[in-house]
């Protein structure tokens, strides 16, 4: 006669019911990092207003980003596997809960998305569902060793040595390892780790060409020495990290906006790649390096530096919700680098110069706008909610990015005619070759953008497009022969 045991130990375990944990584990994120990034972007002033509830504890603290904040359930970065561990549980008649440090408004609406718990547990006005405190809070639900629990930080150790199965995903090695000892039968989940393509695509090195803009300076000034070369090649690494750590800040805060674009939603930090707290701690060291390599080349270079931070830091928590204010700034920004690479190496800015790249640089930050809108037209997408635009300013976005590019042509002939030029150029003639380069090469980046063949970034459309590099190429064997 055949045992009972096996049958008796699968109605035991189909008893048991499976708890999940939200963030890190259930999502690919952390909702109170999302949280306080969505409120600041909101308003600059969230933290000052965040600093009264953040004294009275982290509860509090939750509760009055939740007050201020929402958040979409049907945008979240949900890990395929653990919702199949969740849908295989409830296919063998077990009960599925989810248990949060979360605010609770977020956890009940997460939990009403999916349609998969019978439950939720979650952090309120008055506790923290944090470690200790849901470990015993689950222990009062369900008994000691009386529920599985999938966990993925270190605060998760208490509950999965209360837990029947410790279920374990995307857990650090060394909090691995005292899991395995704690709990010989625990279970791990597979899962991918962020690779050098996501932190490379995280920090934007192919924007790192807009930095190439210092070295417009030593050029126009004619200063060829091997010293200056590698002044303002220090200059460009420093404005390179400086960028890449405040691309990163952006990201967080266009978390939600991001994951409604059509491309934008694939950046790591959108997708769940590479978890928020990660990203925070790649801007801190890639701003530091930034301060630190920058004070090394000049006091002057430095404030340049401090100012572009400031500036675009303004931009990403503010001025970017700003109708036209954005693309002037964005083009201040572009300008700034000039203006860095000019105290790098320790030359007068031309006016000229200065000039042109307000035109020009405001020109591609329309481009950009333009494109954005012509996304969301053709793909019958609402108004963008992070920009103060409307799909029907396409036209005049188009009008004056037009201006804005052919008065840049104009700034260069009057400079072409100024005393500077026949201090510089031997044969300052030939500068006029460079005229209808320019105006072709506006004109069919603005056709492109009309017929909606424009990346979304127009320096990246440069970088990849062999007509921009053949007119970049004319313009700089007309400049070495007029020398």
């Amino acid at each position: 006669m055949l045992s009972s045991a096996p049958m008796i130990e699968d109605q035991v375990a189909a008893a048991i019911p499976l708890v999940v944990d939200l963030d890190g584990t259930l999502i690919r994120s952390d909702l109170l990092v999302e949280s306080f990034f969505q409120s600041f972007g909101d308003d600059w002033l969230a933290p000052a207003a965040l600093l009264r509830p953040l004294l009275r504890g982290k509860a509090q603290l939750k509760a009055a980003i939740a007050d201020r904040t929402e958040i979409d359930p049907s945008e979240l970065p949900y890990d395929e596997a653990v919702l199949a561990r969740i849908r295989a549980a409830i296919s063998q008649g077990r009960k599925a809960y989810l248990a949060s440090a979360s605010h609770e408004r977020y956890v009940a609406a997460i939990a009403a998305h999916l349609g998969l718990f019978s439950g939720w547990f979650a952090s309120d006005m008055t506790r923290n569902l944090s470690g200790p405190a849901k470990a015993a809070r689950l222990v009062e639900a369900f008994g000691q060793h009386g529920f599985d629990y999938i966990g993925n930080d270190e605060a998760d150790l208490p509950v999965w040595a209360a837990a029947a199965t410790p279920i374990g995903i995307r857990v650090a090695p060394g909090t691995r390892r005292r899991l395995s000892r704690m709990a010989p039968q625990a279970e791990f989940l597979p899962s991918e780790r962020a690779s050098l393509t996501d932190w490379l695509k995280l920090i934007r090195v192919h924007q790192y060409a807009k930095n190439a803009l210092i070295f417009i300076p030593l050029l126009t000034a004619q200063k060829f020495q091997a010293a200056s070369f590698l002044i303002a090649l220090t200059a460009f690494i420093a404005f390179s990290l400086c960028a890449s750590g405040v691309y990163i800040l952006n990201d967080l805060v266009d978390l939600a906006a991001d994951r409604c674009h059509p491309t934008k939603k694939n950046r790591p930090l959108a997708a769940g790649t590479i978890p928020p707290f990660e990203g925070i701690v790649a801007a801190c060291l890639l701003l530091c390096s930034a301060v630190i390599i920058g004070a090394t080349v000049s006091p002057m270079f430095l404030g340049v530096l401090v100012a572009y931070f400031a500036l675009t830091s303004a931009y990403t928590f503010a001025l970017k919700r700003k109708m036209l204010v954005d693309v002037i700034v964005l083009a201040m920004l572009y300008t700034i680098r000039v203006i860095g690479g000019a105290a790098a190496v320790d030359v007068p800015m031309s006016e000229w110069l200065l000039g042109f790249s307000m035109f020009i640089f405001t020109a591609l930050a329309l481009i950009k706008r333009y494109t954005e809108l012509s996304v969301r037209l053709d793909g019958d997408l609402p108004d963008p909610s992070n920009r103060n635009y409307k799909i029907g300013d396409l036209p005049i976005v188009a009008t004056l990015a037009a201006a804005a590019g052919f008065n840049a042509v104009t700034v260069f002939a009057l400079y072409i005619s100024s005393d500077t030029v026949h201090r510089l150029y031997r044969h300052p003639l030939l500068l006029w070759l460079i005229c209808p380069i320019l105006m072709y090469w506006i004109g069919r980046a603005l056709m492109l953008a009309h017929r909606r063949m424009m990346h979304d970034d127009p320096i990246v459309f440069a970088l990849k497009d062999w007509r921009s590099r053949v007119c970049v190429g004319m313009v700089g064997l007309i400049l070495l022969a007029a020398i």
